[in-house]
């Protein structure tokens, strides 16, 4: 697996750079905003979009395409390839845009169905938040043109083993939005928040318009050609064929992701903005190596599944979900002990206060600990889409769906911000639970029983590493000044005690998989420090 881990430390590489650019920007909207109804209207109203862009775009698009080009490739080469991904750019450009127009005339429509809602004795408060976020969602919408045509051509540089581009692709959003909310902020281009949240929303669009024009551009240096082609072959047949149950679960997780948003929205204010902030920051060490693992594994699984080479696979998929696991569980854990430093050192600064970071800690612990069901099932919805079952993940979806909404009316009264979490990550749980159960059903070789020992190891290494780092906080809170340089030394000193103290029981308890992290940090590094030289 030599050029798999290349592949992983290319994708590892760029998704962490797009991840802390991720953070650079919510760290400017925060500063911009604080947890205000404006900050959470904002999150909510891109929420929609992104939420189509999965359920058209990477989710069950990238699903059907991946394994339907590899058949393309192997019958009638890179012609028929290409062909193929002008029909699927065709008919998704038709389809995201027909979505669009209907989208924002409903949303135009948000203030007569706003007082009705108050008329049926919805709060005011919550009345106002729906309706700056319906006005910003009318805004964002067309990014989702842009970010599903960005899938389709991504999934085809994936599939001819181009991962680079893929992996760049949110970097370019990021950089337009912290581009254009930072000349608001800093430049004097809008003095007053409504003006600047003009300027953040133009930022997305423009990422969403370069997120697709770069990977159509290496397609085009790898021999495609755009054109309009509405026609309808066997290989978009098929496409669409398993794409039909996959949409239906990911219409599920988009009804499940709406109505989750509305119920922070109609909570508080800060509901949603803190939610949105925890999610950042569970997903920084996600982007580290486990969407890239994930993203790599998967065109590895699908060219197994289709020559039906299931040893292979089953080994694949288990150095996969090793790897993800032996690194996301002690990230879990060290999320959860240095929260409040963290929260501090990237947030609390302009309209973010230390209210807020109180506020925010215990729903940073909460997600943190859901981290290793997160990417779990990240990798093991790849099995499934590989193997072209799409049908499970439905099931496993409309379940989730299930669990977090009645988990979130039940809790959000007693618990606040910090029931929504809980019940997310009880949902996230359930699904991975479900989807392995289902999956060793399939075949016996991807049993995770394979994988306890050394997951009992991994967890016993993680709980020694947060102690020993929970208790270093411990002391360096109650002896230095609580300021920003002095959190940033806590926190660089802490981390790299946890890591040595991990990377060394991981020797010691001989936990099977220190091999191969060892060779993805090596190719990580090697190529960082090749960047670095050539500058």
């Amino acid at each position: 697996m030599s050029k798999s881990f290349k592949n992983i430390s290319v994708v590892a590489s760029a998704t962490m750079v797009s991840r802390v650019l991720g953070l650079g920007r919510d760290m400017l909207v925060t500063a911009a905003f604080g947890t205000s109804a404006l900050a959470s209207a904002f999150y909510t109203a891109f929420t929609l979009p992104n939420l189509f862009r999965r359920l058209l775009g990477e989710g069950a698009l990238t699903a059907a395409l991946v394994p339907t080009l590899h058949e393309e490739l192997k019958e009638r080469e890179r012609a028929g390839a290409f062909a193929l991904v002008n029909q699927v750019a065709s008919w998704l450009f038709v389809a995201t845009g027909t979505i669009v127009i209907l989208s924002m005339a409903v949303l135009l429509q948000a203030k007569p169905i706003a007082a009705a809602a108050q008329g049926w004795g919805v709060e005011a408060d919550t009345v106002r938040r729906w309706l700056q976020a319906a006005d910003l969602a009318v805004l964002l919408f067309p990014y989702l043109v842009c970010v599903c045509l960005a899938a389709a051509f991504s999934a085809a540089l994936q599939t001819l083993q181009r991962f680079l581009e893929p992996a760049l692709s949110p970097i370019w959003l990021n950089l337009s939005m912290i581009g254009l909310l930072g000349g608001a902020v800093y430049a004097g281009w809008s003095s007053t928040a409504e003006g600047r949240m003009l300027w953040l929303c133009g930022g997305a669009l423009l990422g969403g318009f370069l997120q697709m024009a770069v990977p159509a551009a290496a397609l085009m240096r790898e021999g495609w050609r755009p054109r309009f082609d509405l026609s309808v072959g066997d290989g978009l047949r098929q496409i669409a064929r398993l794409m039909g149950p996959t949409v239906f679960g990911s219409a599920i997780y988009l009804i499940n992701m709406a109505v989750s948003r509305l119920v922070g929205l109609s909570l508080n204010d800060s509901a949603v903005t803190v939610l949105n902030l925890a999610t950042r920051l569970m997903e920084l060490p996600i982007g580290v190596f486990a969407v890239a693992i994930s993203t790599v594994v998967f065109p590895l699984i699908a060219k197994y599944a289709a020559a039906g080479d299931w040893g292979n696979l089953a080994t694949a998929y288990r150095k996969g979900m090793r790897l993800i696991l032996v690194i996301n569980v002690p990230a879990a854990f060290g999320l959860t002990v240095l929260a409040v430093p963290i929260i501090r050192l990237l947030f609390q600064r302009g309209a973010f206060s230390a209210a807020d970071t109180a506020l925010m800690q215990p729903v940073l612990a909460v997600y943190a600990l859901g981290l290793p069901f997160f990417s779990f099932v990240n990798l093991v919805l790849r099995a499934f889409y590989a193997q072209k079952d799409t049908v499970t993940p439905v099931r496993a979806a409309l379940l989730s769906f299930v669990v977090n909404l009645a988990l979130s009316l039940a809790l959000m009264g007693p618990l606040g911000t910090i029931g929504l979490a809980l019940a997310g990550n009880v949902a996230i749980v359930v699904q991975a639970w479900y989807l392995q159960r289902a999956l060793t059903k399939k075949h016996h070789g991807m049993r995770f029983d394979h994988l306890a020992r050394d997951l009992a190891k991994v967890i016993g290494a993680s709980v020694v590493m947060a102690a020993v780092v929970g208790a270093g906080w411990w002391a360096w809170a109650r002896a230095v000044p609580p300021t920003k340089p002095m959190d940033a030394i806590a926190l660089a000193l802490l981390i790299a005690v946890g890591v040595a103290v991990y990377g060394g029981l991981m020797w010691v308890l001989k936990i099977e998989g220190r091999d191969d992290l060892a060779a993805v940090i090596a190719k990580v590094r090697g190529k960082l420090n090749g960047n670095s030289s050539r500058r």
